[in-house]
């Protein structure tokens, strides 16, 4: 049987957005009942159809590394975000704040150290240049805890437009869902659609040529890292490979986190 290659996912955001329970979802197919809190990195993997239904379809592992929030925890989290072939930032519809702060989690993923590079109340001036365009990094914006909005919010979250947001900025979908439900990225749904589409583009970026839209040799994919990439590589420099799991550590308390 041939080797399944893989395509390696960032799942960032403040510490309760939900993180956990999202990657659980989107691995497994089912809600995950009792959260905890990730400590270091966890990794879920999902095997996704690349272009399902089509004569190009073919099988791919998914690695959804989900990097723990903690503010304690900026400055060593870095060694997780290398290599990096695609980025969900997810926020709680909640927490306003929490919105706010995914600018500051794609400076700390672009910058070369994992550091957090803003200062004080500083925002993040984005270019659209650095994600927009077939060599930059697929981004996927994720809103959790929709069934904790009363239905006047929820209907304004349905029917509002992404003006001003990082998802319009980085050129970005969105998908605002609830985490305890299966159903809201079951099989046919605007929303799983988005999810599908996003990872058809992470592994387009990695595993196939733009200009004739052949699959790329394995012994090019694997080191073509940078290849695919050259804003985030010239922003980030080069790093070593961190080894899948190899720094996997998760810690569950008694407090769920949705």
């Amino acid at each position: 049987m041939a080797a399944i290659d893989k395509v390696r996912v960032l799942v960032v955001g403040d510490s309760g957005v939900g993180k956990t329970s999202l990657t659980h979802l989107i691995a497994n197919n089912e809600p995950l009942t009792s959260p905890g809190w990730t400590v270091g990195s966890s990794v879920e993997v999902k095997l996704h159809e690349y272009k399902e239904g089509t004569s190009a379809q073919n099988s791919f592992f998914v690695e959804l590394w989900d990097v723990g929030g903690s503010i304690s925890h900026t400055n060593t989290r870095g060694v997780f975000y290398h290599p990096t072939h695609g980025i969900v930032l997810v926020h709680d519809l909640t927490n306003r704040k929490s919105h706010e702060n995914l600018q500051r989690w794609l400076v700390e993923i672009l910058n070369k150290d994992g550091k957090d590079v803003l200062k004080g109340n500083d925002m993040l001036d984005i270019d659209p240049e650095q994600f927009l365009g077939s060599t930059q990094i697929p981004i996927l914006v994720i809103g959790t805890k929709l069934d904790m909005l009363d239905e006047s919010h929820k209907q304004k979250i349905v029917n509002r437009t992404s003006v001003g947001s990082i998802a319009e900025q980085c050129g970005a979908q969105e998908i605002c869902l609830n985490c305890h439900e299966a159903r809201s990225l079951a099989a046919g749904t605007t929303d799983s659609v988005k999810l599908a589409r996003f990872f058809d583009k992470v592994i387009e970026r990695k595993y196939y040529n733009r200009e004739t839209g052949r699959k790329y040799a394995t012994n090019y994919t694997s080191s073509a890292i940078s290849g695919p990439f050259p804003t985030l590589s010239a922003q980030t420099g080069t790093a070593p490979v961190v080894s899948a799991y190899s720094f996997l550590s998760t810690n569950s308390v008694s407090e769920s986190v949705s």
